[in-house]
């Protein structure tokens, strides 16, 4: 076992972990407490968002330690921090390429290739689509996998609404889009929920929730957004349509593992195969945690739990083979934790015209009709996991520039008539301003490079 002081990081990583859910995150907590200073690869647009499925989930209340239950996004902004806390690096990107074919094994994201003698593979599993008539047209516009995402959108407020599936999942959606919507149907292929027994009373009891059994949908139909569905009863054959405005999908998921076939061995169903109980896979020195190998039970809990297993046994290969490299630290007992910033709503009291982010309809109309500079503006909604990934990366865009260009967050749901005129149908959404003008617009989480260069064009012609 070899020893580096932190200033002198070896060449080639202890260990790379792909993947930032319950699983990615607690390897990593791990590993750093083992000296071993993991290089955590989050992913960002590929299998999801980083964060994992918790980011698109409200209350979690069957994680212990939280007895009135937590928030998913607040849930994994806490592991990332005590993740980085202990000395875990993140590269805040997704992994493009792999090679488990040579030792050390190589790993490229951001353009960079990277090496490391041992991997785990945490990249979990990504909501599967029913692949309708008319969801491609409609997808974004009414139709979508994330009600915490977009249940807030103005035109879904009132609305009937929908809601595919029978599991926890599905059951929570339809509890959440009560909240915004006038009645929630919700679509189940079977005669039974199979989410558990307190999610299943809390929907039967629920007078704004009416459960379509034994029924599929079939068609969607919209134009410029959805306005209805078709859906089959399948013990009678008969087609009813329902005119709803929003029909979220929570009807299982896929593993991502498409950078890692025929090179490690999968499941039938896509899912890396593991000894029963542990984290080893095919390839010697390559671990898999959390939903990517787990087919039966994808909690969050198991999905920790997995990860601890994997680096616990990343560090026995690694020590056992000769090849970690034990990292000292300068410290003997790190900083405490640094956790996301909160912005408090901004009003005239204060309001600064030079401010480089602020919150709300007030600064918004003050910089809009008054700036000179480009406006960044973000609708986003308060349990949005998208959202909650996002806007970190656009304050670090904003002290990029230098107060070049300034940012303003819209929630939609204290908003709700600034989303309506902006056309909002989702979260997040971010619209770039210059001069009261809309000159462009992104929807869904971007690399940090997307919206960089797009206002590097707009500040160089503006200078002309």
């Amino acid at each position: 076992m070899k020893k580096n002081n932190e200033l002198n990081q070896p060449k080639v990583q202890n260990l790379v972990i792909i993947g930032s859910g319950p699983a990615g995150f607690t390897a990593a907590i791990y590993a750093a407490r083992a000296k071993l200073r993991p290089l955590l690869i989050t992913g960002f647009e590929k299998g999801g968002i980083p964060g994992g499925q918790l980011m698109t989930t409200t209350h979690v209340e069957n994680y212990p330690g939280f007895p009135d239950g937590v928030l998913g996004p607040e849930l994994m902004d806490l592991m990332k921090a005590q993740a980085i806390r202990w000395g875990t690096e993140l590269i805040e990107a997704d992994a493009e390429r792999v090679n488990l074919g040579i030792q050390p094994f190589e790993v490229e994201a951001e353009k960079k290739l990277i090496k490391t003698n041992s991997l785990i593979i945490a990249t979990g599993a990504s909501a599967n689509r029913l692949n309708l008539p008319g969801e491609n047209l409609l997808w974004s516009k009414g139709i979508s996998a994330c009600a915490i995402c977009d249940g807030a959108t103005p035109q879904l407020r009132g609305e009937e609404l929908a809601v595919v599936g029978g599991g926890d999942s599905a059951c929570e959606e339809a509890v959440y889009l009560t909240k915004f919507g006038s009645h929630v149907h919700l679509i189940v292929r079977s005669k039974k929920l199979r989410a558990s027994g307190s999610m299943a009373d809390r929907v039967l009891a629920n007078s704004q929730i009416s459960i379509h059994w034994n029924s599929e949908v079939i068609k969607a139909e919209g134009d410029d957004w959805l306005t209805s569905i078709n859906v089959l009863d399948r013990e009678t054959s008969k087609t009813n349509q329902l005119k709803i405005k929003g029909l979220f999908y929570a009807i299982g998921h896929t593993p991502n593992t498409d950078l890692f076939k025929e090179q490690l061995d999968l499941a039938e169903s896509e899912y890396i195969k593991t000894a029963l109980g542990r984290p080893e896979t095919s390839v010697e020195g390559v671990f898999a945690a959390g939903d990517v190998s787990d087919s039966e039970w994808r909690q969050g809990i198991t999905a920790a739990g997995s990860g601890c297993k994997a680096a616990l046994a990343a560090e026995r290969w690694l020590t056992a083979k000769n090849l970690a490299v034990i990292i000292e630290s300068n410290q003997l007992e790190p900083e405490r934790a640094k956790m996301p910033l909160k912005i408090e709503t901004t009003t005239e009291k204060n309001y600064s015209a030079n401010s480089l982010w602020q919150k709300g309809n007030y600064p918004l109309r003050r910089l809009y009709h008054e700036s000179n500079r480009p406006i960044l503006v973000i609708y986003t909604s308060p349990e949005c996991g998208p959202c909650h990934v996002l806007k970190p990366q656009l304050r670090r865009i904003l002290e990029d520039f230098k107060g070049e260009v300034q940012g303003v967050e819209i929630d939609i749901e204290a908003d709700t008539q600034i989303a309506r005129q902006a056309l909002i149908k989702g979260t997040p959404t971010v619209q770039l301003f210059l001069n009261k003008e809309l000159k462009k617009e992104w929807r869904g989480v971007k690399q940090r490079s997307e919206f960089k260069d797009f206002i590097n064009n707009i500040i160089e012609t503006k200078t002309r």
